[in-house]
């Protein structure tokens, strides 16, 4: 269980710093309405600038922790929680802007990933 559970952190992980860090500023087909970017997408969730920067951060700094607990394992399970909050906003997003629910996959996956490292 613990070769599962450290192959979904590091899933997670890349994932989010793939999203926040290395495609922020791009078009997707995953982002919400018809969002170009990041900032685009948070608009159309009807969310302020200052909520993308807390989320941002918060998402990144999680998945820091989620690799730090693989080497750290107290860590892992708070990181893990703390994303699939995250990951319920952000599904809840999509559904409060009626995107299609092909759009809100990743986000479900990885609030199913995080559920599962949590909870393992």
């Amino acid at each position: 269980m613990d070769l599962v559970t450290t192959i979904l952190q590091i899933i997670i992980a890349l994932g989010i710093f793939n999203v926040w860090l290395l495609r922020f500023g791009k078009a997707t087909e995953w982002r919400g309405g018809d969002a170009r970017n990041m900032k685009e997408e948070f608009a159309v969730y009807g969310l302020p600038p200052w909520v993308m920067g807390i989320v941002g951060s918060l998402k990144v700094f999680l998945a820091a922790c989620l690799i730090a607990g693989i080497w750290f394992p107290p860590v892992t399970r708070p990181a893990a929680a703390g994303m699939a909050v995250l990951m319920l906003g952000a599904v809840a997003m999509h559904f409060r802007v009626r995107d299609p629910v092909k759009r809100s996959l990743p986000a479900l996956a990885m609030l199913v990933m995080s559920l599962l490292v949590a909870f393992l």
